[in-house]
């Protein structure tokens, strides 16, 4: 069986990339003819694993799939159900992975979200995605650069932890960004802060959402792993889950922390709204018996009083003023006892 490299994206069946483990002391990169071959023999490969990742934006990746690896039939559901939470769970003795990752150039938009599927068994690992994702690009570089890992779920846990990992550097990154926020709503500086804490937020709920780990499904796999699955490996991939667990924490105290920052910064617009209405009634109030008296000497009948009287303009002003300052004086007074 010859093994080479693969060249870079997909080849004609989806794979996007493959490595055998286990012959050697790095991992070697595998074709998809060559990993037929070494999947049409099974059982005569002992300590040794094969992974396979798919694209599935190329359509002969599914077909490949069905004909050359026997996967349990929950995989292929998966495949086609709408995006749910991460989970792993068991199945005809493997386990099936559905993992929720952000694209490489994540910018904090919903559709940043992409979804990746695993077949976890003793001897073959197959995901598959949809689009370029961080965390399996980042698994598939350690692999790569000829990172030691001994088992299937050792690979899986790797996917996990790097993940986590992802998780880790996205929640910096928004918590550097509700730095500047705060700093700004600090200044008086609001203009659409608002806008984005809200976009923030929505965001981090959904990744939230969909990057924890289903309790139930988890706890029953780690309760009762499959046979094949080592102790130790168990052992790491509870550890990975916490890690992730300690990470979904994070990400709810900064999620508090947006909405108690929307919060002032919802009571300062309330604040500024009111004191400009209040301005806006204090000139009201003060115009309006310049107005009235106005629209009273402006009225186009007989009888208008000091229409003739060389004093007139005067008198009227006199009287505008008077009724004015008064009117200050009673706005003033009821601040005052408001206050």
């Amino acid at each position: 069986m010859q093994i080479n490299a693969p060249a870079y994206g997909s080849d004609q069946s989806g794979l996007v990339c493959g490595y055998l483990f286990g012959r050697d002391h790095q991992p070697l990169p595998i074709e998809s003819d060559a990993a037929r071959e070494w999947l049409a023999q099974p059982g005569h490969h002992e300590g040794e694993f094969i992974w396979l990742h798919f694209n599935l934006a190329n359509t002969a990746s599914e077909k490949w799939m069905n004909e050359h690896v026997a996967l349990a039939e929950e995989f292929y559901e998966s495949l086609h159900e709408g995006q749910r939470s991460t989970r792993i769970e068991l199945a005809d003795n493997a386990l099936i992975a559905v993992v929720n990752d952000v694209v490489h150039d994540f910018s904090f938009d919903p559709s940043d979200i992409a979804t990746l599927w695993l077949s976890v068994d003793r001897q073959v690992v197959i995901s598959a995605r949809r689009q370029p994702l961080k965390a399996i690009e980042g698994l598939r570089q350690a692999v790569r650069a000829g990172e030691p890992i001994r088992s299937p779920v050792e690979l899986l846990t790797h996917l996990l932890r790097d993940q986590a990992d992802a998780l880790v550097k996205i929640v910096r990154d928004a918590i550097s960004r509700v730095d500047g926020i705060e700093d700004n709503l600090l200044q008086g500086k609001l203009k659409r802060k608002r806008t984005d804490l809200g976009a923030l937020r929505r965001v981090l709920v959904r990744l939230r959402r969909l990057l924890a780990p289903e309790p139930a499904a988890l706890f029953r796999l780690l309760q009762k792993p499959p046979a094949w699955v080592a102790d130790v490996d168990s052992e790491e991939l509870r550890a990975a889950t916490e890690e992730f667990a300690v990470v979904l924490n994070d990400m709810a105290s900064l999620q508090e922390r947006i909405k108690l920052l929307q919060e002032e910064i919802a009571a300062q617009v309330n604040e500024s709204n009111n004191q400009s209405l209040y301005v806006l009634t204090i000139v009201t109030v003060l115009a309006l018996p310049i107005n009235i008296i106005a629209g009273l000497l402006g009225m186009n009948v007989g009888g208008v009083p000091m229409a003739d009287d060389p004093a007139g303009f005067w008198v009227v002003a006199f009287i505008v003023a008077a009724f004015t300052a008064i009117a200050g004086w009673l706005v003033y007074r009821k601040q005052q006892d408001q206050d």
